[in-house]
């Protein structure tokens, strides 16, 4: 953790959620993808900090914050940050969300327009199509490496029984149809400005289903990265990346 930051854990529906913030200004809410954490956040968007307070939480079941019923929906998640932003005494806020961070931004965006005022969702999705479902089946406890193992005891403070579950989870999104399900009608009703980054190579979603986000939310942006995955934001397209955010907001 950055010097320039402070951390907290806060109870909030049922479990214990962990988070930071870093500098001062307008609130910046930061959300990390599924099996990730907020670690090394704070450092990577730094000059944001010049201007911003980034808000940093560890969803639910992820780094330091619990999750003791082991449920995971994005539709939970932004009740989480929404109770986070209420400790906060924050009526409202820009936000940046990765993977599935930017899954749980898609639902706070819909279901409380008034509280995201800008986003940035970086690799996300309306919907789960059959290519990602075909990955997250692959996503198996027995499948992980001692590599694997390493990596996420690393970020995650609550043995291997919490990596564990995180990868169940995961492979269970394989079969879940009612949580991320956004229409284009649906998608319409959200008003924050919105800047969509997807790499042009990305396995899980393809392009065809980042275009249909676009057009179906009214202020959005579209920024395609040439010969790029999942989660595209690099160390040498982070300053671009935060000079188009700063105009956004």
């Amino acid at each position: 953790m950055s010097k320039q930051c402070r951390s907290e854990t806060i109870s909030v529906n049922g479990i214990d959620m962990y988070y930071e913030t870093c500098g001062e200004g307008k609130p910046l809410l930061i959300l990390h993808g599924f099996t990730g954490s907020g670690a090394g956040l704070a450092e990577l968007f730094n000059d944001l900090a010049k201007s911003h307070q980034l808000i940093i939480p560890d969803l639910r079941g992820h780094g330091r914050s619990t999750n003791p019923s082991k449920q995971f929906t994005f539709r939970q998640v932004a009740q989480d940050i929404f109770s986070l932003i209420e400790h906060l005494q924050i009526t409202n806020c820009s936000a940046i969300g990765f993977s599935g961070g930017a899954l749980a931004l898609l639902q706070m965006a819909f279901q409380n327009p008034d509280k995201i005022t800008s986003m940035a969702l970086i690799s996300a999705a309306p919907y789960f199509p059959q290519q990602a479902r075909e990955i997250m089946r692959q996503v198996t406890v027995a499948s992980k490496t001692k590599e694997d193992w390493e990596m996420m005891r690393k970020i995650h403070f609550h043995g291997d029984e919490q990596i564990k579950t995180l990868w169940e989870q995961a492979h269970h999104f394989a079969d879940s149809y009612d949580d991320m399900n956004f229409t284009s009608e649906m998608l319409a009703q959200i008003t924050a400005k919105t800047l969509i980054i997807q790499g042009d190579r990305d396995p899980i979603y393809p392009i065809e289903l980042t275009v249909e986000m676009y057009k179906s939310i009214p202020n959005a942006y579209l920024w395609i990265l040439p010969n790029s995955g999942h989660g595209p934001i690099t160390v040498d397209i982070l300053p671009e990346f935060l000079t188009k955010f700063n105009e956004l907001c």
